[in-house]
């Protein structure tokens, strides 16, 4: 194996669109444009700094990064588009990581986007052999399969498998989703923020046992950004260190043997999440005793119950009474899980889902998040999970090293180039956010198009 340089990497600048149903309202360069956008306000940058792009989509035809990207600037830098399942947010992220941490560049964009179909996820291609056929097969042969949606199928299975090893009920899959959905109601970006009662998420439609429709993450529309950056850029503007968040630690895998054991909870990536888990944890020198915050990919309340153990939150078979004891909301022994209201309330617009983890992380290590905030945290970890496979996980951690506190919207105001704390309030960015940041000396308004247009008439 190739010998890695030890160049410490940082978020320094994160941003979001709001995560809506997919009704076609807005679309994909639209929407990755105010994403790029925010980002690079955030960190204070302008493109012609971004060394390399990185697009993130699952839905969309080759070089949709281009797309969105030229409207920053045509810099002729280099620009990937990745695709890797649900994980394909944060695939981007630990790419621009890589780059960073083995020296090619000093600050990377990535932008995750998704324009996605109302419905559940169907695959676009019907002419050729499914990535997950073995998959599906496997899940036929061992626990059947029905006309609900397959993904649903995967993880309900993994819920019920674990019923019938350490005795959790149906009511614990719903207490998930009580707390993800009791979250979102601080989230401005969330696409659901109504709160249940844990009788109407036990009462709402069946979509596979025990998974209520309330218990499922819904197809979305979304962008989000992020500004990776090396020590080396970041020492150059020393003002900056107190939002930047260092990637401390970062494991992207993909499955062993294990996925075709037979077990439920295998096939949807949980020895995978295990081996990442650790090796993240290992690079960034805690164990997950010292986690505060996880965001963490519940596409479906039971993934969550089972991640909470494959992560390392709890003993073999304890998850549901972390559930059961309060310890993953606010009040309880922690760590708190989904803040944000995770993909079931946030929505899981999938190319942007890894970022948007990211932002959330990233103003709760700086304070920002004051509505939502989990105080005295110093360490804390994302999940990004895709069935196919792929899983990454990121720990982070303050650049200073200390521990989180409360900042006013008016100390985010004066410290940053907003005119509000985007932590906490979800706007759209105008044209003169696009004038800061848009490249000095190769920007192409034939390639802008009418996004400025777009957006000015949501304003």
């Amino acid at each position: 194996m190739a010998p890695k340089n030890d160049t410490p990497v940082y978020v320094l600048g994160v941003g979001l669109t709001k995560f809506i149903k997919p009704r076609g309202l807005r679309a994909y360069p639209e929407m990755g444009y105010e994403a790029g956008v925010k980002a690079m306000l955030d960190a204070q940058i302008n493109y012609d700094e971004v060394e390399t792009g990185v697009a993130c989509y699952c839905y969309g035809d080759t070089t949709s990064g281009q797309r969105v990207f030229y409207q920053f600037g045509m810099s002729s830098i280099p620009i990937y588009n990745t695709n890797n399942a649900c994980a394909t947010g944060s695939t981007g992220l630990h790419l621009a990581r890589t780059l960073v941490k083995n020296g090619a560049v000093d600050c990377v964009l990535v932008i995750g986007f998704e324009q996605m179909q109302p419905g559940s996820i169907k695959s676009a291609w019907s002419d050729r052999p499914s990535p997950m056929g073995l998959s599906v097969r496997m899940m036929a042969d061992t626990r059947g399969v029905d006309k609900s949606p397959v993904n649903a199928q995967y993880f309900a299975n993994a819920g019920k498998e674990y019923m019938e090893k350490y005795g959790a009920e149906p009511r614990d899959f719903a207490e998930i989703a009580r707390i993800s959905h009791e979250h979102s109601q601080r989230n401005p970006y969330a696409q659901f923020r109504d709160v249940y009662t844990l009788e109407q998420i036990e009462q709402a439609p069946m979509i596979h046992f025990p998974l209520t429709k309330l218990q499922c993450s819904p197809t979305s529309d979304g962008a989000g950004a992020a500004v990776i950056v090396s020590q080396k850029f970041l020492d150059a503007r020393p003002h900056l260190k107190p939002q930047a968040i260092l990637m401390a630690g970062q494991a992207l895998h993909t499955d062993s043997p294990q996925l075709y054991s037979k077990s439920a909870m295998d096939l949807v990536g949980y020895d995978m999440t295990a081996r990442a888990a650790q090796a993240a944890l290992k690079e960034a020198g805690v164990s997950s005793k010292d986690i505060k915050i996880c965001e963490l990919h519940d596409c479906f309340s039971a993934n969550e119950l089972i991640t909470l153990e494959g992560l390392g939150f709890c003993e073999a078979g304890k998850a549901h009474l972390m559930v059961r004891n309060g310890d993953i909301t606010y009040g309880g022994k922690g760590p708190i899980i989904n803040p944000s209201g995770g993909l079931i309330s946030k929505g899981h617009p999938l190319g942007a889902t890894g970022l948007a983890q990211c932002a959330e992380l990233a103003w709760q290590l700086r304070g920002w998040a004051n509505n939502r905030l989990v105080e005295d945290s110093d360490v804390v970890l994302q999940h990004n999970l895709g069935l196919g496979g792929a899983v990454v996980i990121t720990v982070y951690k303050r650049a200073d090293g200390a521990k989180n506190a409360r900042v006013s919207d008016e100390d985010v105001k004066r410290g940053s180039q907003f005119d509000y704390n985007p932590a906490v309030e979800a706007r759209y960015v105008t044209k003169e956010d696009g004038e800061k940041v848009r490249s000095k000396t190769v920007r192409s308004e034939y390639a802008l198009g009418d996004t400025l247009e777009k957006i000015q008439s949501r304003l």
